[in-house]
C-alpha cells in the first residue's frame, strides 16, 4: 500500500527545493531536486507525493 504525503514548497535554491510536510506536525525540511518536481512550482506551492511522483495541487 502506497502512502500519500503532502508538502508545501518553503524555498527554492537553484536546482533544489526545500519542502515541508503539511499532513503531519514536523519542522523538518526535505531537500528535493527540482528535476523531480513539477516545472511550474513556486515558493508556497502545495504538492502531493504519491507513487514516487510529486503533483501540484490547489
Amino acid at each position: 500500500m502506497m502512502e500519500t504525503w503532502y508538502y508545501v514548497v518553503v524555498s527554492i535554491d537553484g536546482d533544489y527545493a526545500h519542502l515541508k510536510r503539511t499532513d503531519i506536525p514536523s519542522d523538518d525540511l526535505k531537500l528535493v531536486a527540482r528535476a523531480l518536481l513539477p516545472a511550474d512550482i513556486n515558493e508556497g506551492s502545495r504538492l502531493k507525493y504519491e507513487m514516487f511522483q510529486y503533483e501540484l495541487i490547489d
